[in-house]
């Protein structure tokens, strides 16, 4: 369980290939912190920490976990959002966010608002999980969404944001994880 709120960027420092799994290694100041089983978010999606020596961890990442994901995109050098599970005793600052992406999106436009940013996201098809001012995962980042078409939406950026997360490198034609707010997940269920 996650809040979406990032704790900070790490660097993809190595990528390998074992059969349809792909192993990230990944450079990160809170990798001193982390432990073997640990659970962190990358870009939203939950990985468990397999292996560390202190600078780099390494984790997993499965062929569906690829295949629905932006993590299959992933190249070296590139910055990915990185967050640390919920502790039961903390702080809920963001929305629950679970680690597992319902989509990818497309970044349609960025539009810089005289020191924000509004980004706009191309769903790959219409939804009824986003209501107007309601939380959504970006990348793994608690937003608020507004603008909410059936397949579009747009999410605000303040200065912090942009500059703390990958979204400061973000173009428009990129992918991004989303995952849709859980409780609007299980009120669409229950309506059918």
């Amino acid at each position: 369980m996650f809040t979406g709120i990032i704790e900070e960027t790490g660097l993809v420092q190595k990528i390998e290939e074992e059969g349809s799994n792909r192993h990230f290694y990944i450079t990160a100041p809170m990798a001193a912190a982390l432990r073997p089983d640990e659970s962190v978010a990358h870009n939203g999606v939950c990985l468990t920490v397999v292996e560390n020596d202190g600078n780099t961890y390494k984790v997993t990442a499965v062929e569906e976990t690829l295949r629905k994901s932006n993590l299959g995109d992933l190249q070296v050098d590139d910055r990915i959002n990185l967050e640390r599970s919920m502790v039961a005793n903390g702080r809920f600052d963001g929305h629950i966010v679970q680690g597992h992406v319902d989509t990818v999106a497309v970044c349609e436009s960025i539009e810089e608002r005289e020191g924000s940013w509004l980004f706009t996201f191309r769903l790959p098809q219409p939804t009824r999980l986003l209501v107007e001012k309601g939380s959504v995962a970006v990348n793994g980042i608690s937003l608020t969404c507004f603008d909410i078409q059936d397949d579009a939406f747009t999410v605000a950026v303040i200065p912090y944001t942009y500059e703390h997360t990958n979204l400061g490198a973000l173009q428009a034609g990129g992918r991004v994880n989303i995952e849709f707010d859980i409780i609007g997940k299980y009120v669409a269920r229950l309506l059918g």
